[in-house]
């Protein structure tokens, strides 16, 4: 107890010791030990060349030889790099430091003796002195590596290191496992590969196994996790692997991807859990400079639900791209705070403004327009969760709907250039008030957009549901089987497409550059998840069994849900672009004269708090909208106004009310919009 004491004590008082010097003192010290070295071995060098213990008459002739010595050699060492590595976490490349440095030294010695004949030491004196000093130099950082990692180690013998097998012989694994040996919360206890050419070689003094071998290697080496160290394996291989790994359960991690560890943001020993985004990602194509920096570089940028989780990481890749001024609008203080906090620490370079305030209120988004003489605006601000939404449709309407109306209207005033909208996969045909919203939404933007006289370029971009986004499965998943409790799944057959959100906002930065005007834009979201696998994966990837270390709950589908979210209405209408994962399409529009008394309408309904009424005015406004029955009576179509009835690549139009209506429908053929006609309709 009290030999462990001590050692835990002299471990301490040798990390402190360390962390309160200074580099330039730390090279102090090893200068001076290396002085003292050199003298050691310049007297062991005539004690062999004259075979005495004690030369001091035969080097006493050469002494003012033995001190210039003695000052080129700290010169050389130094020129030579030999006090750059941290000696604690030096490897054995600095053997080769070392030599280079002995040698250099030497040299120099033996040429300043050739050029100067009064200089000469004997050759036998200079050779063993050479000997003597590189074994000296390398023997003392050995020794005192070896006395620091001894000592520590020792101190921390009570906490039991996590027991690792790494996967991935490689230079990464390699480098982890050299990494690892300084870190006592990990013990590599072997490495897994699945290059046969590596397979029963011994790399960092472990042995290399095959895949094969798993099962039975987790057990003889009482292995706690499996850590995925090939960082720079494709989506698709790193996928194939971890789903081998799913049935061990056992905890798999990884480190960071090698973007992060070559761009300096993280470093190959930063280990963290396998995430689901390891499986649910894709091979992402890399972005279109151009198209990033059109709208932004050089440009007054504004965000609207700056502070959200599309909004804030539109703001990340904006920054980057080097904007004249980035305008955060946010309405959540506390989101405002921690996104221009975040944005001043990692970009300090950039201009920024973080502007409190409701999208649907013009006067105060006016000023800001004109203020910062704004070019272009990304219009992230919305309510987006289902449920709540379903729950509160007056709120739902007034900021997803208003507020878009009054971002775009003030956008126009202040003769804004670029808007773009953000939509959502939900908004095609919508079971719920937040699709319906934001369909309507969509129409707004595509009815602004075809005015005469508009000078502000409109586009809308659609996608699904972006991975670690505020309401997402995914956070909900990892939080419930960190606590143990059971998953709770809607449905066992629901499925959602999912992206990353660094994705999204880069691909939603591209489209909106390509926008000519009015066209909504959709992201290749890859194929659709089923929830319930989901649930399943994430439970094998945490090491645990599903149904049995955790259940998996069905609960039913909540008010609004749909099982399967889709993208496009008619996909016959979605065209290429220049980018692979961004799609046009062309979809029903409503022109402004007729839309905007309908909007009145739903936004009176939203002011009286009148649910029923927004439920049938939304109906109205988006006809493949399919409320939840028993929200309202659809068989009443309040207010004696217009009912619009279909969706297909030619739209028609039923009104009960006199009036006209100009429609527009799509050609199944070229896919461009197209007028089909002016109808007459009268009330019975």
């Amino acid at each position: 107890m009290m030999q462990h004491w001590l050692i835990k004590n002299l471990a301490a008082a040798i990390q402190t010791s360390a962390a309160s010097l200074s580099r330039r003192q730390k090279h102090g010290l090893l200068v001076s030990l290396d002085i003292v070295l050199f003298l050691t071995a310049i007297y062991g060098a005539f004690g062999l060349r004259f075979s005495s213990a004690q030369p001091w008459a035969e080097v006493f002739p050469y002494i003012w030889l033995v001190f210039l010595l003695i000052l080129i050699k700290p010169l050389v060492f130094m020129a030579a790099g030999m006090y750059r590595p941290v000696l604690r976490y030096a490897g054995l490349e600095f053997l080769f430091t070392a030599a280079k440095a002995v040698l250099f030294s030497s040299g120099a010695f033996v040429l300043l003796a050739y050029l100067l004949q009064f200089l000469q030491l004997p050759r036998s004196v200079l050779i063993n002195d050479a000997l003597l000093t590189l074994s000296l130099v390398v023997g003392a950082r050995l020794s005192i590596h070896w006395f620091v990692n001894t000592i520590v180690s020792l101190s921390r013998q009570n906490q039991t290191p996590e027991r690792v097998i790494i996967y991935g012989a490689g230079a990464a694994g390699s480098q982890l496992a050299q990494s690892l040996a300084h870190h006592h919360a990990y013990k590599p206890v072997a490495f897994v590969d699945d290059d046969s050419s590596l397979q029963r070689q011994m790399i960092q003094g472990l042995t290399v196994y095959s895949p094969r071998e798993l099962f039975s290697l987790i057990g003889q080496k009482s292995a706690d996790s499996i850590l995925l160290a090939m960082p720079s394996l494709g989506w698709a291989a790193k996928r194939e692997i971890l789903e081998r790994l799913e049935s061990l359960s056992i905890p798999v991690k990884t480190v960071p991807c090698i973007g992060d560890i070559l761009s300096g943001k993280v470093c190959l020993s930063e280990i963290r859990d396998i995430d689901i985004a390891d499986l649910l990602g894709r091979e992402e194509v890399a972005p279109d400079p151009e198209l990033l920096r059109s709208n932004i570089t050089g440009k007054s940028v504004l965000v609207t639900g700056a502070g959200g989780s599309i909004g804030s990481e539109l703001c990340r890749q904006i920054a980057r791209q080097q904007p004249k001024c980035l305008v955060l609008y946010e309405l959540s203080e506390f989101a405002l705070y921690t996104i221009d906090m975040e944005l001043g620490e990692t970009y300090p370079h950039v201009k920024r403004v973080a502007c409190l305030g409701s999208v649907t209120d013009d006067k105060r988004l006016s000023s800001t327009l004109a203020k910062y003489q704004v070019d272009t605006v990304y219009h992230a601000a919305a309510y987006k969760h289902v449920p709540l939404v379903e729950a509160n449709p007056a709120p739902g309407i007034l900021n997803n709907v208003l507020g878009t109306l009054t971002a775009a209207r003030t956008a126009i005033e202040c003769g804004v250039p670029n808007f773009v909208l953000i939509s959502t996969d939900k908004a095609v045909r919508p079971t719920n008030v937040m699709g319906a919203t934001k369909r309507v939404a969509e129409l707004i933007i595509q009815a602004l957009a075809e005015r005469t006289g508009t000078t502000t370029c409109f586009t809308m971009v659609r996608f699904g549901n972006v991975l670690d986004s505020s309401g997402s499965v995914v956070p909900r998943f990892r939080k419930q089987i960190a606590e143990g409790k059971a998953i709770t799944v809607t449905h066992p057959e629901m499925t959602r497409y999912f992206m990353s959100i660094p994705e999204a906002a880069r691909l939603v930065i591209q489209a909106g550059a390509m926008g000519k005007g009015g066209e909504i834009f959709l992201l290749d979201m890859g194929e659709p998840v089923r929830i319930y696998d989901l649930a399943v994966q994430m439970i094998k990837l945490s090491g645990l069994l599903p149904k049995k270390d955790i259940e998996i709950k069905i609960t039913g589908l909540r008010p609004g849900e749909k099982l399967h979210e889709e993208l496009l209405v008619d996909s016959s209408t979605a065209q290429s672009t220049q980018h692979p994962k961004i799609f046009c399409a062309h979809e029903p529009k409503i022109h402004w004269e007729f839309l905007q008394p309908c909007l009145e309408l739903l936004f009176d309904a939203a002011r009286a708090n009148d649910s029923g009424a927004i439920r049938a005015e939304l109906q109205r406004l988006v006809p493949e909208y399919q409320p939840s029955p028993g929200d309202f009576s659809l068989g009443a179509t309040p207010r004696g106004s217009s009912r619009f009835t279909s969706v297909s690549n030619t739209e028609e139009v039923k009104m009960t009310g006199t009036g006209k209506m100009r429609v527009l429908g799509i050609s199944s053929n070229s896919g461009d919009a197209r007028g089909s006609g002016t109808e007459e309709f009268k009330l019975p």
